[in-house]
């Protein structure tokens, strides 16, 4: 399987049936070169000291035994089987998470060890029902890419080997850091490698919290742990700022990296955590904000009483004045249609009169 590299073949050597057991199938994993087998690959009820003589038999150059023990039946057998992001679709709801969280934790290794002098910052995994976006955000993308695409596409073969994907199914993306000094892991590998190059550990630590303080974040705290100076190992805080360690705002607002050291004396331990400010774009922080934080707001002018009463009665004048306008026009209309009425109903001359006679 591909989660062990050293086994390279599977084989059903038979099945055996006896008076007081049902049948068993023997799964023996061979290797190629191997005199002896390695029982953490046997699933064998009885220790191998207790079961009876093995019988030696020749496959493929390799030496191997089947024990007439009691080995666990197909229904109690545990199965081998491998992370294939290709089968995810028909896993249990449970199998499905923990097998996402394998995913992410491998990826995240891979890239931390592949792209750390690159500024690696992160990566996130979207996916949808045709394909699969990795998106690594990492300060220098342009390394990330490589000459042409080259190292991306690279990455890219290597994710998509590694968890069976299929061919276009899964795809690997650059995005640079907007703010890399309120980034936890970018500033992480950055005292990383100054350490390695020998810098003094107070002078590292201190620039760290200084350019994270000149980021505009809140707070930032930096912890060294190891063999500092001499052969006894200890601890050096470094901080500044406010910094929220507990509760859902300290899961919110802060943002946290470790990162281990291989110096010669031994490893050092580094861990970075930063207080990131309120955004209410939600581009370098949380929009959400503290539960602390209160607002007090100015309070409206409130207008006198003598005002309110002023307005009220030019309002009532005014309102009373239109009145008496829409009054005066329906009176005029009314007279100017009772002339036009009187106008038309005049009689008739009579026509005999009309003639002369």
């Amino acid at each position: 399987p591909n989660n062990d590299p050293e086994v390279q073949l599977i084989v059903i050597v038979g099945s055996t049936s006896t008076s007081t057991e049902n049948n068993f199938t023997f799964y023996h994993l061979l290797r190629p070169g191997a005199s002896t087998w390695n029982f953490t690959h046997l699933y064998v009820s009885t220790p191998p000291s207790q079961a009876a003589t093995p019988r030696p038999t020749q496959h493929h150059s390799c030496e191997t035994y089947i024990y007439s023990a009691s080995f666990c039946t197909s229904a109690t057998q545990p199965t081998i089987s491998t992370m294939s992001m290709a089968n995810r679709s028909k896993m249990s709801l449970k199998r499905k998470f923990v097998a996402d969280g394998v995913f992410y934790a491998e990826l995240n290794e891979l890239l931390t060890r592949e792209l750390a002098e690159d500024g690696y910052a992160g990566v996130e995994v979207r996916t949808t029902p045709h394909r699969t976006e990795i998106i690594i955000r990492a300060t220098k993308t342009q390394n990330v890419l490589g000459d042409k695409g080259q190292r991306i596409r690279e990455l890219t073969s290597v994710v998509q080997k590694r968890f069976d994907f299929a061919d276009g199914a899964v795809e690997l993306y650059a995005e640079r850091v907007q703010n890399r000094g309120l980034c936890a892991q970018a500033q992480a590998e950055s005292l990383k490698f100054k350490l390695l190059a020998g810098l003094a550990v107070r002078r590292a630590c201190y620039g760290v919290v200084r350019f994270v303080m000149e980021a505009s974040a809140k707070g930032c705290e930096v912890i060294v742990s190891g063999k500092l100076r001499g052969q006894r190992a200890k601890a050096m805080k470094f901080g500044d700022g406010y910094m929220i360690k507990t509760g859902h705002a300290g899961q919110v607002y802060t943002d946290t990296a470790v990162r281990h050291v291989l110096m010669r004396q031994g490893v050092i331990g580094i861990k970075v955590s930063i207080m990131l400010p309120q955004d209410l774009k939600g581009v370098i922080g949380p929009k959400i904000p503290l539960d602390d934080v209160v607002t007090i707001l100015e309070p409206k002018e409130e207008p006198s009483p003598e005002s309110i009463l002023q307005a009220q009665q030019a309002a009532e004048a005014a309102a009373a004045a239109a009145a008496q306008a829409a009054l005066q026009a329906q009176l005029l209309a009314q007279q100017q249609a009772e002339l036009a009425a009187a106008a038309g109903a005049a009689p008739e001359m009579d026509p005999t009169m009309a003639a002369g006679f």
